[in-house]
């Protein structure tokens, strides 16, 4: 039987790819075909089948062209594999071992690497082609850690290496390297923080976006340059959004204009599986692009979970304020208390001192859970519609009020300022004065000192007005924190654990059934009766 069956395999890698942009175009896989086919043809091989694979590389088996042709082999199609060279058919020893000195062997497949001789018909070349293939890996081991040397350099410079943005981002057309605004899916992302300081769950706010047919982050990669996709929906190929998705939306640092990287790295570079990677491995670079969600929700929305999870073990559905339940007098934490009769079912807060030790140490503190939802819901209603009519009515004489008196600050220190040059002008002619004899060291000295007084107090003026500045500032923007905090409460009709962890710090219950909210951001406490 006459065995000259033959088979191509082709490889073009991304080393390759960048040869070629230097001219060289040896590589190339059209090249390598006619080489191939050249030599075939010389041999008098006749060629069946050619199996191509482009920008893949040779250190791993998962090649589709690749695949193809051991698949091929094992069903007895052919008798010859011809490459250019042993590389192009693997750069990893453990193939070449496993394929060119065993597989094929036992099939009676011969392997002929055109451009280094390499001939498994050869046996005198065996030893030849084993060194070769561990000079391939060398080298690709080499690679490997000068390229995740050079990544590591552009990710620590703030330089985004994925091969596809964050959803909510585009790549910069004019800089791949940097992250822009995609409207629309940035769209989502606020959306989906506003959900959750709403007080919907995460599995909840999955549900709403699913409902409104909102596509997957991944299927909006895959549809979004494609004309089917049309006003942010894909009937029929939405899919469902899940917990996990929007828990990795809520905890990506990316939306709030961090550039988060190296979470994950490779086990080897001769295997593609990759290992993930401690928070204090990751390359965090701040302030890298625009971001979509301010600092602000960002932090809200992490102490949110914070708390959910800390009141996991101990919440129920009856008790939506466990663990910021205090005694106005001990301090220390209540207990719930519950029906003496029937089920035993929970109905409120006790102090849990009380409780345990007896009115000797502190009296009860008692409320009814009912009583405290209610006034809790009633604060958090009247706080609301404080902010909307300062809204609605002196919103903007305000920001016009702050931003006049900034630049009346201004001016007066810029005025003060120029007194204190003024002065020292004058310093400076004194000291020339007594030089020259027109004024004597005592009268020098007198002057000097009038005027170092006189600088002292302008200087003083002036570290006034900008503490005063400063003092000022701070009030706007804890007043703009509190409108921030409330204004999604004003038409609130029931409370819930989020909107409590959202907003409140802690509750203490006085003896005679009042209680303090002290609320989170600039308010300290409410007193409700």
């Amino acid at each position: 039987m006459n065995k000259n069956r033959a088979v191509l395999y082709l490889r073009l890698s991304k080393e390759d790819i960048n040869k070629l942009s230097e001219g060289d175009d040896s590589a190339s896989i059209k090249n390598q075909r006619l080489l191939l086919q050249e030599y075939a043809l010389e041999h008098d091989f006749k060629v069946i089948e050619v199996y191509s694979d482009d920008d893949e590389s040779g250190l791993y088996d998962d090649r589709a062209g690749f695949e193809k042709l051991i698949e091929d082999s094992k069903l007895g199609k052919f008798d010859i594999v011809i490459a250019k060279s042993q590389s192009r058919f693997s750069r990893n020893m453990e193939h070449i071992e496993k394929y060119l000195h065993h597989d094929f062997v036992l099939m009676d497949i011969r392997f002929i690497g055109v451009a280094d001789n390499a001939d498994t018909s050869n046996a005198g070349n065996k030893k030849s082609r084993q060194i070769y293939s561990l000079v391939n890996e060398w080298y690709c081991e080499d690679l490997s850690s000068n390229i995740k040397s050079v990544f590591k350099a552009k990710m620590h410079d703030g330089q985004f290496l994925g091969s596809s943005a964050p959803y909510g981002y585009l790549k910069d057309p004019s800089n791949h390297n940097h992250l822009v605004i995609d409207e629309y899916a940035a769209s989502v992302v606020k959306r989906i923080f506003t959900l959750y300081l709403d007080g919907n769950g995460k599995g909840k706010i999955a549900s709403i976006i699913s409902e409104d047919g909102i596509l997957i982050p991944t299927l909006y990669k895959q549809r979004i340059l494609k004309s089917t996709y049309q006003n942010g929906k894909l009937l029929n190929e939405t899919k469902v959004w899940s917990y996990q998705t929007i828990h990795s939306i809520l905890n990506n640092e990316t939306y709030i204009g961090n550039l988060v990287q190296n979470r994950a790295n490779k086990v080897s570079f001769k295997d593609r599986k990759v290992k993930s990677l401690p928070k204090e491995k990751w390359v965090i670079v701040p302030n890298t692009h625009e971001p979509i969600i301010d600092v602000q929700t960002w932090n809200l929305v992490q102490e949110m979970q914070k708390r959910k999870i800390k009141g996991t073990l101990s919440f129920s559905p009856n008790g939506i304020f466990s663990g910021m339940m205090f005694c106005a007098d001990c301090k220390k934490s209540m207990g719930r208390s519950y029906a003496r009769r029937g089920n035993r079912e929970f109905i409120g807060y006790i102090c849990s001192t009380y409780k345990t030790q007896g009115k000797r140490f502190c009296l009860s503190h008692a409320i009814k859970n009912d009583k405290l939802e209610n006034a809790v819901l009633q604060s958090i209603k009247a706080e609301a519609h404080k902010i909307l009519s300062e809204e609605d009515i002196d919103q903007l004489s305000r920001y016009d009020v702050e931003k006049h008196g900034k630049v009346e600050i201004t001016v007066q220190v810029k005025q003060l300022e120029s007194e204190i040059a003024k002065i020292a002008v004058y310093k400076k002619k004194a000291f020339e004065s007594m030089v020259e004899g027109v004024i004597s060291r005592e009268e020098f000295e007198n002057y000097t000192k009038e005027y170092d007084d006189n600088i002292s107090i302008l200087e003083l003026q002036i570290n006034n007005l900008k503490e005063y500045s400063n003092v000022q500032s701070h009030v706007m923007e804890q007043y703009d924190e509190w409108v921030s905090a409330f204004k999604h409460y004003i038409d609130i009709d029931k409370l819930d654990r989020d909107v409590v962890l959202h907003l409140i710090n802690r509750i203490e219950v006085d003896d005679d059934g009042s209680i303090t909210i002290y609320y989170k951001f600039s308010n300290p406490y409410e007193t409700v009766n």
